[in-house]
């Protein structure tokens, strides 16, 4: 009879026990169910002024905003400032982004001639988890890479166009 006494007593403690660590757990799991993710453009992938010479080069813009110059590329330093595309990714905290790059651009030039566009790798990184919750938003930079030819191929001029790019939501 004490035995029995005490095995019910030692299942009711051990129940109160289960109970009160279960009110007391917390959980960080995604909001369910996931928001779409939003994309907006915050400034636009520029190379800034270079001259090309005879054998023409490339000219690159990190994301992390450097650029650098190969071949017979000469940079200026002048008014067209060079910078990566930064896009602003809204999306709930914890969720994978990755980002896919479209194919290769052809820009077209004011005064004739293209020029190839190659988009590079991005900061952060991807993929990457976001750690921003809504309505604060996720500053992505992503450069790329010019390849140009000689001055009569790519004579001086704007040269612009569209490039791709897709973010998913994992």
């Amino acid at each position: 009879m004490f035995r029995d006494i005490q095995i019910r007593h030692l299942i009711s403690l051990s129940t109160a026990v289960f109970f009160l660590l279960m009110t007391s757990i917390k959980s960080y799991a995604q909001e369910d169910p996931p928001k779409p993710m939003r994309v907006s453009t915050f400034q636009h992938l520029s190379f800034g002024a270079f001259i090309n010479g005879n054998n023409g080069g490339s000219v690159t813009v990190e994301p992390g905003g450097s650029r650098s110059v190969t071949g017979d590329i000469i940079p200026v330093y002048l008014s067209q400032q060079y910078h990566p595309a930064i896009f602003e990714v809204e999306a709930n905290a914890g969720v994978v982004i990755n980002i896919l790059n479209g194919p290769d651009v052809l820009l077209a030039g004011s005064n004739g001639g293209t020029l190839l566009l190659h988009i590079g790798s991005s900061l952060p990184l991807s993929p990457f988890i976001n750690t921003t919750r809504p309505p604060y938003r996720t500053q992505i930079m992503i450069g790329g890479t010019l390849t140009v030819g000689n001055a009569l191929a790519n004579p001086p001029g704007e040269y612009t166009g569209d490039f791709f790019i897709t973010f998913i939501q994992e």
